[in-house]
């Protein structure tokens, strides 16, 4: 055969399995997350970082913005140096933070040290809580309400902002947010004054309730990022199957492919000896070279020439196989009649009939209207239930050829054996088969 189609599929071959090799592995990484119970996966520490990165350069403009306006108000009640000072250390603060943020978005995921970034957020985060706690030192000394209740205040839409933003990593969210409440807390608590104790209790309170809020945040955002490992890991197992399935078929094609050129070659080998054997068959029945005395050899000459017959259209039936697999076979419908085709399968097996001792009784309805069938397929119907019966029968038995019409206009053929036949309870197994 040649082997240019083999050396065509090779190629394909091998990126299948590469990416076969690629699912899978692709698989088994998933697998290892979803089944590290509640330890956090570096994927997942990756992502969550990345997530307060994106949250921080969003809101780049936001919290300065903030620290303008308190600096801004604060100069009301506080010097003017001193709130500007404020605001530079808080604003110098946020531009290292933005600048980090940029550079971490910036480096290929697959370089990027997690354990350390987180180090250098955490650290830049505390920095930025600490200046944002130096509002509690601007215009220290005075004993303005106006100015503690806005600081208060101040302190609230921090906390809130923090808690959005932040939520996904909790150690940032608690260092920067834990400096200012601390700084205001003690500013006020230092006021002397059971108002001021209260402002300090409610600042407090506040704190610990949005610490509890970030954290069912942060556990919303952890869930989300399980469904999509465990959607990535469904997306995963569908391409390894595909890859399978293109692969499996891959093969049945080259298998089919084969199995065509094999039965072509076959044939071709098969009917150059044929046809030899029904040429010097047909000579010896036709007697052209003189006369044949013996009977005997008369009827074998004759069951040679139709068993080489039915072996060649046997060797067509072997070729159509393909184009019935292929579903393009077509029936050479014509009229036959049922009795004629299994007399000549009987006298075909006549010689195997006799060698085992064996009886075979025909018994053929008289008169049968012919058959619109295709003969070829409904002799070697004839055939196989007949070799069987030879076949399981045992020697000395006897094997009964029925054929008759049926009440609806049809006709039926009944090969009965004294064999063991087969167990009722195997049968359908059988049928399946």
């Amino acid at each position: 055969m040649p082997h240019s189609q083999t050396t065509s599929t090779g190629p394909d071959r091998a990126r299948a399995k590469e990416g076969r090799g690629g699912v899978h592995q692709q698989v088994r990484e998933i697998r290892a997350r979803l089944t590290q119970g509640t330890v956090l996966r570096p994927e997942f520490e990756y992502e969550l970082l990345a997530m307060f990165v994106r949250n921080e350069l969003s809101a780049r403009v936001t919290v300065p913005l903030l620290a303008v306006i308190f600096s801004l108000a604060s100069m009301f009640w506080a010097p003017v140096l001193q709130a500007s000072a404020w605001l530079a250390l808080v604003i110098s603060a946020k531009f290292f933070m933005i600048a980090a943020c940029r550079k971490f978005l910036a480096q290929p995921r697959g370089t990027v040290r997690v354990d350390e970034w987180r180090r250098l957020i955490v650290l830049l985060e505390l920095a930025s809580g600490i200046t944002w706690g130096g509002m509690a030192v601007v215009g220290f000394g005075t004993g303005d309400t106006a100015s503690h209740v806005f600081m208060l205040t101040s302190l609230i839409v921090l906390l809130a902002i923090r808690m959005t933003f932040a939520s996904t990593v909790m150690t940032v969210l608690y260092v920067g947010t834990t400096p200012m409440t601390v700084a205001v807390v003690v500013r006020l608590l230092l006021q002397g004054h059971p108002f001021y104790y209260a402002m300090a209790a409610m600042a407090i309170g506040l704190h610990v309730y949005f610490l509890f809020l970030a954290k069912g945040l942060n556990s919303t955002a952890l869930s989300m990022l399980e469904f999509r490992a465990e959607k990535d890991a469904l997306i995963a197992e569908i391409e390894e199957e595909k890859w399978i399935s293109d692969e499996a078929r891959q093969r049945a094609e080259a298998a089919n492919v084969a199995k065509s050129r094999f039965l072509a070659t076959m044939s071709h080998e098969l009917r150059t000896p044929l046809n030899a054997i029904l040429g010097f068959s047909e000579v010896m029945q036709s007697e052209l070279l003189g006369p044949m005395q013996n009977a005997s050899y008369k009827e074998y000459c004759a069951n040679i020439h139709d068993s080489g017959r039915h072996l060649l259209q046997l060797i067509n039936e072997i070729l159509d196989l393909s184009r019935i697999e292929a579903g393009r076979y077509e029936l050479q419908e014509e009229a036959v009649r049922l009795p004629d085709v299994v007399e000549d399968c009987l006298r075909l097996l006549s010689l195997r009939a006799e060698s085992k001792g064996l009886q075979v009784v025909p018994d053929f309805a008289r008169a049968l209207d012919q058959l619109w069938a295709d003969e070829r397929a409904v002799r070697q119907i004839c055939l196989n239930l007949m070799s069987n019966a030879l076949k399981f029968t045992p020697r000395g038995g006897r094997i009964t050829l029925s054929v008759f019409a049926n009440a609806d206009g049809g006709q039926t053929l009944i090969v009965k054996d004294t064999g063991p036949g087969i167990p009722k309870d195997e049968i359908p197994r059988v049928m399946q088969a």
